[in-house]
């Protein structure tokens, strides 16, 4: 018969286990963009490309990957990983995120929208890169949630490849790690009350 685990010990394992997880979830990237050997690549479609994104006023030559830290000038570069995309028409589109897609924005959710003209602060139109990397610069005016859009048009036939990612510019918070860490606290103070920590505490108290 396998042991049962107490419930206390059951929360607190659980709580720890949220915790790395929401701790951990920046480092693999959404939507679009993950790590991948420490590298930050972006999927359009099956096809690769490596995403870096610089602020070269206030950061330097400091990489990021999705998120941007600073509410202003921000350099995107596109590196094809595939020669393919070098023969494809590539764009690129930045939106405001005024629907709350946020980190699970998918193209079924893009093509739905009838106000994405007006939601876009950015657009690279189409066109073919031969060297195999797509430079763009935005001057971002505020805060908040924002999704980038990246489509390749099939040089020949109708297709169309797509990645979609959502990233924050400026301060992200703290989302749900509080809420967390305040649980794993909970968990332990009451495990440690069920376990007699209160009762030999107020015994060594009182002599």
């Amino acid at each position: 018969m396998a042991p049962k685990l107490h419930p206390m010990r059951f929360l607190i394992s659980f709580s720890l286990v949220c915790l790395v997880v929401l701790w951990t979830g920046p480092v693999l990237g959404h939507g679009g963009v993950a790590f991948e050997e420490d590298t930050c690549v972006i999927n359009i479609g099956f096809l690769k490309a490596h995403f870096t994104g610089y602020q070269p006023q206030s950061r330097g030559n400091k990489e990021f990957c999705e998120d941007i830290p600073e509410v202003e000038v921000a350099v995107f570069v596109i590196d094809y990983l595939h020669d393919f995309l070098k023969k494809t028409p590539v764009d690129f589109r930045i939106i405001e995120d005024v629907h709350g897609f946020g980190v699970f924005a998918n193209w079924e959710d893009i093509e739905r929208l009838d106000d994405i003209e007006r939601t876009t602060v950015f657009y690279e139109p189409p066109k073919r890169r031969p060297g195999g990397v797509m430079t763009v610069e935005y001057d971002f005016q505020a805060s908040g949630s924002y999704i980038g859009i990246v489509t390749a048009q099939h040089p020949t036939e109708d297709k169309i490849y797509t990645a979609v990612f959502q990233f924050q510019v400026g301060s992200r918070g703290y989302g749900y790690l509080p809420i967390v860490i305040l649980m794993v606290i909970l968990a332990q103070f009451l495990y440690w009350v069920t376990g007699g920590g209160l009762h030999r505490s107020f015994k060594c108290a009182n002599g």
